[in-house]
């Protein structure tokens, strides 16, 4: 298997672009455009799990670059949260909300992973 060049290559970051892509179609409808600062957070958690990801990836090493994995991984249970409210005030329906709920468990799930396999690679890098 080749040596993984670009964090776009990364599974996990393509699945938090999808997550991130979903949130932002949600947000930018209904209630969602009269309460900008529900908003904002939902949409800033998504973009923080994606970026997370690859600001860690160019960062110097496995040990940075699993730290801003698990903030990506934090992020992500904040959006997976900030769904159960949208749901609760009838922002999103029991579908979307569901459809959230699988993309922020199967990215949990794929995070933890990475982590696992870059702790288990043997320190590279400086930090």
């Amino acid at each position: 298997m080749a040596a993984i060049e670009n964090f776009e290559d990364l599974q996990v970051w393509q699945l938090a672009r999808e997550l991130s892509k979903s949130v932002k179609k949600l947000t930018s409808r209904g209630p969602f455009l009269k309460d900008f600062r529900f908003s904002g957070q939902f949409t800033s958690a998504a973009g923080s799990t994606m970026d997370n990801i690859a600001e860690g990836f160019e960062r110097d090493g496995n040990k940075e670059f699993i730290n801003f994995l698990y903030i990506s991984k934090g992020s992500n249970g904040e959006v997976r949260s900030q769904s159960y409210r949208a749901l609760d005030w009838g922002y999103i329906t029991k579908e979307e909300h569901s459809e959230i709920i699988e993309l922020t468990e199967k990215l949990k799930f794929k995070l933890q992973g990475l982590i696992l396999a870059l702790k288990n690679s043997g320190g590279k890098g400086y930090k």
